[in-house]
């Protein structure tokens, strides 16, 4: 079974002027962990808000697990859970107030959210006693490993990750990245993670789509993409396959995400 089909699908944002994405065309197996890789402004996170039922597209289609986004978004949601890269939270509140808070609309017990949610945080390095303090004085790692926790209390069979680790410490990072990696042999659970960063995504993904403009340009397993374009890295296979440096795009696409 597909987790994700997505035909033709096309945003134009027209306050911005800007073609967001155009004709991304692609399927992710379930239990795969397929990887969007382009600099800011690429897509990315357009396409992610799509398949998360936040925005509709102006043309084509997405399916997850055979359900239309647009016709059957309920039923999307209660197969989905999303982490972005700004995670929206009750800063006042603590930690565990705000996963509180999350149980309840999803309509798990609290003593099962608890439990569940302190085990994720513990697994990826988060000190059990910063649980109960306000999430404004908290690190951005330790707020985004709180993001991470509260998206899989609910145990969903597709996992959004929309450049979970941006702007974390080196050792946060690392820590989520071992995570998902964990939870993929855990589980089969099927993962689409959005980054800039090209050894995490070589890293964590089966498959990568490479994505500019707001289309995708290659799409295939890390080692066929380098062998492909004759080179040793993707910031090369980048490069070759746009004819432009990583920073020259991210200006070209200002404004697009």
């Amino acid at each position: 079974m597909n987790a994700i089909h997505c035909r033709n699908i096309n945003k134009h944002f027209k306050q911005k002027k800007v073609i967001a994405l155009r004709e991304i065309d692609f399927t992710v197996p379930k239990g795969e962990t397929f990887g969007i890789i382009g600099p800011n402004g690429s897509g990315k996170s357009t396409l992610v808000r799509i398949l998360s039922t936040l925005l509709i597209p102006d043309t084509g289609s997405a399916t997850v697990f055979t359900h239309d986004v647009v016709r059957s978004p309920m039923a999307v949601r209660r197969m989905i859970n999303r982490v972005s890269v700004d995670a929206a939270f009750f800063k006042k509140l603590s930690a565990w107030e705000n996963l509180r808070y999350a149980a309840r609309l999803y309509g798990v017990p609290k003593k099962q959210a608890r439990e569940k949610t302190l085990a994720i945080l513990d697994s990826m390095g988060f000190p059990k006693k910063r649980f109960d303090e306000p999430l404004e004085e908290l690190s951005r790692g330790m707020q985004q490993k709180v993001a991470i926790a509260r998206s899989l209390f609910t145990s969903p069979i597709l996992l959004l990750l929309d450049e979970p680790t941006t702007g974390l410490d080196p050792r946060s990072k690392k820590e989520v990245q071992d995570f998902i990696f964990g939870l993929k042999r855990q589980t089969d659970i099927t993962v689409l993670l959005t980054t800039h960063d090209m050894a995490e995504a070589e890293t964590l993904c089966d498959r990568i789509a490479i994505i500019n403009g707001g289309g995708f340009i290659a799409v295939d397993k890390a080692e066929r993409l380098k062998d492909r374009f004759g080179v040793n890295d993707l910031e090369a296979v980048f490069m070759r396959s746009t004819g432009k440096e990583w920073e020259e795009s991210e200006q070209d696409a200002e404004g697009r995400d």
